[in-house]
């Protein structure tokens, strides 16, 4: 008998659902804000990085949102968003990963061409913060991490599309996991870096600020399909390593 793996929760994952529990519970509202980083960080006896993670992740969800230089935010939910599970990291195995490429390709070249039609000054902006994180990264695997997903979602926002939006925070969940993976098999390859992968960004940003379809869709799909590349060599050489 085949037994599954077993996947640990981490530190971020119990974060997140214990102020996912809170919302649900009602103790937190919409409109409440949250403690700062720093205080959660001592109330949760966990390190700031993990309190980062679980607010990225409840962000992703739909259920808070950053307002800089204010704090975090309770939002409006809906109920559908408040019974999605927290708990959706993917198994990297060579199935569920290509399910999830496909999934991002059809949702994201859709999206990005949308967010090319409907983008503000203020989309732009965040799409430039995220870029600009992702610049001066220089091999930290955190920020860079948090951009690349921040960017992702910079780009949803930007389509004006509350359906759309919503249902690619969905799934990001399971795409910042993947995400991770992904960008430390970047950094690690010989046959790509860390500039290519900003490049890759880049480009889409600059055919969504020209408000360029047909442009944005191509260079979306172009960097996906680099990524599927890549964790196609992964797996090919664990496979070639068992």
């Amino acid at each position: 008998m085949m037994y599954p793996q077993i996947k640990s929760k981490k530190l971020y994952e119990e974060v997140a659902e214990a102020i996912h529990e809170s919302i649900r519970s009602g103790q937190l509202k919409p409109g409440d804000r949250l403690d700062s980083v720093e205080q959660l960080a001592e109330n949760f006896q966990v390190g700031r990085s993990a309190i980062r993670e679980a607010l990225s992740a409840l962000r992703a969800m739909g259920l808070v949102e950053m307002k800089q230089g204010e704090g975090t935010y309770i939002k409006e939910f809906s109920s559908d968003q408040i019974a999605f599970p927290l708990s959706t990291a993917i198994l990297m195995n060579k199935t569920d990963v290509a399910n999830l490429l496909e999934v991002r390709k059809i949702i994201e070249t859709g999206t990005v061409a949308s967010a090319s039609k409907n983008r503000t000054d203020e989309n732009l902006k965040a799409m430039e913060a995220a870029l600009e994180e992702m610049k001066t990264a220089n091999g930290n695997k955190e920020l860079g991490e948090k951009a690349d997903l921040e960017f992702h979602l910079a780009i949803a926002e930007a389509s004006q599309n509350q359906l759309l939006s919503s249902l690619l925070n969905h799934v990001s969940l399971l795409m910042q996991e993947t995400m991770k993976e992904t960008r430390k098999l970047w950094l690690y390859s010989k046959q790509t870096t860390t500039e290519k992968l900003y490049d890759e960004h880049k480009k889409i940003y600059e055919a969504i600020s020209y408000g360029d379809e047909n442009r944005a869709r191509k260079s979306m799909l172009e960097h996906l399909e680099n990524v599927e590349k890549v964790l196609g060599r992964y797996f090919k050489e664990n496979e070639k390593e068992k």
